[in-house]
């Protein structure tokens, strides 16, 4: 393959997998009916300029590589006139244009005409056949785009929540630890009753999440696709699991002990009863203030799936559930109440919370890059600052699965 053309198929193959890549983004944001988050938009905005970058180099290599594709054939076409027999010289090949033509022939070598004995016999001389196993160096290695990846990258305990800004420095979140009081007047010219309100805070610790590879340059010039890009997304795709386990693991941890799902395959009853009895205490808990939605790990989908089908009659529970829509971030409802699967949550487990019960604060930092001249490498980072705050341990409800 020449090098234009080489270079042209390489730039294609990356264009369209950094096109993929973004359409998947996309249709993930969508899946889950948000906007993008800050993550997803630097990612995005990194690869579309290079897709910018990579149109620019394509243009003037497509008509360089048609130039040299018509000199090609140009040469080709003289080399083959000049091949060609000329008067009174014994023709190198022979090919019959159909089946008929080579029984005429045949027909005449047994009658004894020497020049289709001739024809026939350079048509049925033993040629030696050319295989790929005997050119290997012509041909090159193929890397079928795009590069299989099993990750998710949604964290859909998070987005459910709505990550907040981290603020900088040591900070505390005011909380009300005391109200005041109103009660019925004793007699006319009573005394009222009298209480003073007392604000307490929460004080927040921001914890880091990071990683690096440190890539050589020869990696970083010579991959298809490139290497860099695949290493600072894997870095952000682990950012975002490592964010999401730790999310969710406070939760569970500080949920208030619920409803009880028995043992074995539990009805449409069952379910309904302990989603309500959850949201009666979230509310008692919570007052009504902020949304409820519900939590739950990916092991409970095939408990809480069959019991919903996807067509129900007027009187049903829920909208239903189909199996190919099931994966992380919105799946459905359940009396009303949204459900989020995240593959961080424990086993045997759903927790269901109102938003104002939990809070979640992040500043990411995004990718860091750094030039090690000494050894061409290329160091790469990415992290960013994390806080979960649990405010009303009361407004999370966990529901166990009794195994």
């Amino acid at each position: 393959m020449p090098a234009t053309d080489a270079i042209l198929a390489r730039y294609q193959a990356e264009s369209e997998e950094r096109a993929q890549f973004m359409e998947g983004l996309v249709a993930q944001a969508e899946k889950e009916e948000r906007d993008l988050n800050p993550q997803e938009m630097e990612m995005l905005t990194r690869t579309r300029e290079r897709i910018h970058e990579i149109n620019n180099q394509v243009e003037p290599l497509r008509e360089a590589a048609q130039i040299s594709r018509l000199s090609r054939e140009r040469r080709a076409l003289i080399a083959q006139e000049l091949a060609h027999p000329r008067a009174g010289q014994a023709p190198q090949q022979m090919e019959y244009r159909s089946a008929g033509e080579y029984v005429c022939d045949y027909w005449r070598a047994r009658c004894g005409q020497e020049d289709a004995q001739q024809r026939l016999d350079l048509f049925e001389r033993a040629a030696s056949h050319q295989t790929t196993a005997d050119n290997p160096g012509l041909l090159p290695e193929q890397i079928i785009l795009p590069v299989v990846n099993w990750i998710d990258t949604a964290r859909p305990t998070i987005s459910a929540l709505g990550p907040r800004a981290l603020p900088s420095g040591s900070w505390a979140r005011p909380q009300i630890t005391q109200h005041t009081s109103v009660a019925v007047q004793s007699a006319e010219k009573g005394e009222l009753v009298s209480q003073k309100m007392v604000i307490g805070k929460v004080p927040v610790t921001a914890k880091t999440y990071g990683g690096y590879v440190n890539v050589s340059r020869q990696n970083v010039d010579w991959s298809v696709p490139a290497i860099m890009d695949l290493v600072i997304n894997d870095l952000a795709s682990q950012y975002a699991i490592q964010t999401e386990a730790a999310v969710a693991a406070a939760l569970v941890a500080g949920a208030t002990a619920g409803p009880t799902l028995p043992t074995g395959a539990n009805t449409v009853q069952q379910i309904v009863a302990a989603f309500w009895g959850a949201a009666g205490s979230v509310y008692t808990a919570t007052h009504g203030i902020g949304g409820v939605f519900a939590v739950t790990g990916p092991d409970m989908l095939g408990i809480i799936g069959p019991v919903f089908p996807p067509i129900n009659p007027q009187n049903g529970f829920g909208s239903g559930f189909n199996a190919s829509n099931f994966g992380q971030g919105l799946v459905g409802n359940v009396a009303g109440i949204p459900l989020y699967v995240s593959a961080a949550m424990p086993a045997d487990t759903i927790i269901v919370m109102s938003q104002a019960a939990a809070e979640v604060y992040e500043d990411r930092i995004g990718a860091l890059q750094v030039i090690e001249p000494s050894v061409l490498g290329v160091q790469v980072a990415y992290a960013g600052y994390l806080a979960e705050l649990i405010l009303l341990a009361t407004g999370i409800i966990k529901i166990v699965k009794t195994p």
